[in-house]
Formats: structure tokens, sequence, C-alpha cells
């Protein structure tokens, strides 16, 4: 595999797009670029020996469908639902773009609920449904404060319940779970058939600009061996190692930028008499100072044709930046401009730290106890505490606060439209055909407009290129 590699590597003498990282975004663009370009040459490099291999496979993250009508975190006012209706339609431009493929398999239809406890919840959740259902993106929410309805919805919810506590859930029943490794490999097979080389176990250590093209330093990970690349255009879709790679690039837009790492664990149930119960994915509210995306949720999981339940997450550390990354990552994003940055978001979350903390160290007997929070009568024998992914967060210069910790997803484009990267986790692959749109339209502005129907025939409600996707 390697020694093939090596060989084809040579030719063409320069690329016109290079995508660093197997995942689901450089899959995203490889296939828009495969639809509206089919003659350029395109490479594919991933450091593993696989695709999907990180936040991508559908072990290392809960597969939902971020469509705005559960994740609570999207809409902490419940007067303000912009955010949720930007992620609501940035994921029917996804839905439209896959539906284009074909095969639908990697999604499957699920309820997506929220749950909350207590009277000052109960009232949120009450004013968030009131203020969603006036949008037509969101009419069909159901809502209600009746035991017996959300035992209806989610038995699990109600199973061994006390009752008397108030409690509340909305339902969309048009919901879905979905598989993004398989959803990655599908895209990368149809790159293929328009000649796009995938070259696995080689990672991209250095980046150059020489005049108008790229100069890429791959390493080969069996043999050590090390050849040049050169390319017009450059995605950084490596997850965590995004920012070090954009550092090394050398390009001024990610000046200050520093990264804060976060991990997940899941505990995982296959018990079909279990998993036979719960057909839906539940949110909740997240614990205080946790960040958002730790909200705690019951999902259903349908994985290579497995039915199982996830529930979490619980957050983890590491000073790796990737779950098959190296532990010294962290310290390799570290430069003079960002250190005062890093030092003042660290001070402005300091509730943050202490939720870490409390997470490192909560025992197993802990950790199962905010699972029967959600699910009464669940028998310890049942579940299993799995690893998920590793998320590296963005950490930006802020012209108040010196640093400010984010949460979301950043496309970062060099003045140039040379090199763009991708920084950030939630919600991520869920909304990557808007994202990739965006880039096209940053980076490719000459060439857009002749793109732009074709794109409109991927993606029917894709905004006109003078609205800010």
């Amino acid at each position: 595999m390697a020694a093939q590699a090596m060989e084809s590597l040579a030719a063409p003498e320069v690329l016109d797009v290079a995508l660093i990282g197997g995942g689901i975004m450089s899959a995203t663009l490889g296939a828009m670029f495969a639809r509206l370009q089919p003659d350029w040459s395109i490479t594919l490099f991933e450091r593993l020996d696989h695709l999907a291999a990180e936040s991508s496979d559908p072990w290392n993250n809960a597969g939902t469908g971020h469509s705005g009508f559960c994740e609570l975190n999207y809409m902490p006012d419940p007067d303000d639902p912009a955010r949720a209706a930007e992620i609501a339609r940035q994921f029917r431009l996804s839905r439209e773009f896959w539906n284009t493929l074909g095969n639908q398999d990697f999604v499957t239809p699920t309820p997506h609920l929220d749950v909350v406890f207590g009277a000052r919840d109960v009232d949120y959740l009450r004013a968030r449904y009131k203020t969603m259902t006036a949008l037509p993106a969101f009419e069909a929410m159901e809502f209600t404060e009746d035991p017996e309805q959300i035992a209806q919805w989610a038995p699990l919810l109600m199973d061994g319940r006390e009752p008397g506590e108030p409690m509340a859930a909305t339902r969309f029943e048009g919901g879905t779970d979905v598989d993004f490794g398989a959803l990655t490999r599908l895209l990368v097979d149809g790159m293929k058939t328009t000649g796009t080389q995938v070259h696995l176990g080689q990672e991209v250590i250095k980046l150059r600009k020489e005049a108008d093209v790229w100069s890429l330093t791959v390493r080969d990970r069996t043999t050590k061996r090390r050849h040049t690349v050169r390319a017009r255009f450059v995605f950084v879709g490596a997850g965590g190692y995004s920012l070090k790679l954009l550092q090394r690039a050398g390009i001024r837009e990610v000046d200050g930028y520093a990264v804060f790492p976060f991990g997940a664990q899941f505990l995982r149930t296959d018990n079909p008499d279990v998993v036979a119960r719960h057909q839906a994915k539940v949110y909740s509210q997240a614990a205080l100072g946790a960040p958002p995306m730790s909200v705690p949720h019951l999902d259903k999981r349908l994985v290579d044709g497995t039915e199982s339940l996830l529930f979490g997450p619980y957050a983890t550390f590491s000073t790796r930046l990737l779950k098959h990354g190296r532990l010294i990552d962290l310290f390799t994003t570290i430069r003079l401009r960002n250190i005062a940055v890093l030092l003042a978001a660290g001070l402005q979350n300091l509730s943050l730290v202490v939720y870490l903390l409390s997470q490192l160290v909560a025992t197993r007997r802990r950790k199962f106890a905010e699972l029967q929070r959600f699910y009464p009568s669940a028998a310890p024998a049942d579940w299993t505490l799995i690893q998920a992914g590793q998320r590296a967060q963005v950490v930006k210069p802020h012209p108040g606060k010196v640093g400010e910790l984010t949460f979301g997803t950043e496309l970062v484009t060099a003045a140039d439209g040379s090199i763009a990267g991708l920084l950030g986790a939630s919600p991520g692959a869920s909304t990557a055909p808007a994202i990739m749109a965006d880039l096209l339209g940053r980076c490719f502005p000459a060439r857009y407009p002749e793109w732009e129907p074709a794109l409109r025939g991927l993606m029917p409600t894709l905004p006109p290129s003078n609205v800010e996707l």
C-alpha cells in the first residue's frame, strides 16, 4: 500500500486540490468538487489506515443529525430561536445534498425529544416550544407535561420514576440518527469514480507556500519516508490537528488562535430488551459549568445493522488533539501570540475547569446515577463505558476579553483563498454541505457563479450567492 502510494504521488505535477483528513468534511468537499469539476486532479491524505476513524466514526459521536429541534444549548434564551433556526436551515441543505447520493442507509429516522425536570426548566421548555412553533421549520414540534404522554414517546424515561416531580417534553418525529462513518465512505467512493486519489497512512506534516502553489510534505507512517506534493488549493479537514497545520502553513488568519481539547465517554447497552423500548434521541439541560456539547442525552443508534443505546457524554481531558493522536499534541499548538489568549479564556471559564475536574474524578457509580436520572430502572449490568472521540474547541483572540473559548464550528480561509481549514466541533458534520458551499464561495469567487446552478441542483434551498450562508 505504501509503495503504491509513493509511486502515484509523483503525478500529476501540481494537484488542483489536496484534501487533508479522511473524515466527513474532506469527503463532503471532495464530493462537491467531483460534481462541479470532474476534470480536476484531487488527492485525499489520511494519516490513519482507514477513513472516518476519528470524529466521523459512528462510535466517536452520538450520531445525532443536528437540526436545532432537540439541542437546548443552541437556544439558551427561549425567546431567541435564531441559532436553532439557522442550524435547521443548514441541516435541510445536508438532507438535500445526501438525497442526491441515492443510497440512504446511513440515515435512520429517529424522533428527537427534549425532557426537563423541575418547575424552572419546565417553564423554559414551554416558552421555547411556543417560540419555535411560531416558525414554519418547527411547527411540527409537540409539547407535553403529561407523564403518560411522555411514557408513550419514550417509555424508559418513566420506567420506575417516582410520581410528582414536574417534568415536560417536546418531540419532533422527523429527527434522524446518522452514521457519519458510512456516509464518509459513500462520499469517498463517489469521488473515486471521477479519479480522486485516496492515500491512507500518509500524514501531512508541513505546508509551505511557493509562488502560487502549496508544497506539502507528506510522511508515510509505516516506512517513515517523506515525499513532497504540490497543490493549487488545500483544504485542512484534520479535526483536532487542523489548527496545528494551519499554523505551520503560516496564514495570518489563525494568529493568536489556540485550542482546548475535550474528550467524551458514553455508557452503551446492546441488550435487545432495553434497546427495543427506546426509539428516540432524548436531550436535556447541561449541568452547571458543563460545556454546551456535554448536554446529557439518551440515544438510539443503528450502526452496521446493530441497534444500541448510548447515554452521555461524560467529559474527559487529554492533551491529545485526536483520539489516535499524541500526548504532546496540545503543546505543539502553543505560540507566543496565543499564550495570553489561552490564559484569559481559562480564567473566564473557571466553572468549566471545576466541571472537568469533577468529571475526571467521577466514579462509575456516580456516572451511572446520571443515567438513572433519565432511566430510573436502568440495570448496571446492561451498560458498558466506552471512549468516544476527541474534540478541539477553538480559543480565539477577543478585543475586550483577550481570549474567548468558543463552542461552534469555524471555517478559516486565507486571504488569497488558496487554503482553508475547519476548526471546532458542534454542529460540524451535520452541517458539512452548508459549510463547504460557504467555502466554495469564499475561496473561488470567480468560479462560484459558474458552479452555483449545479450546487442549487444538489441543494435546492441554497441561498443566492449574494446572501451570507
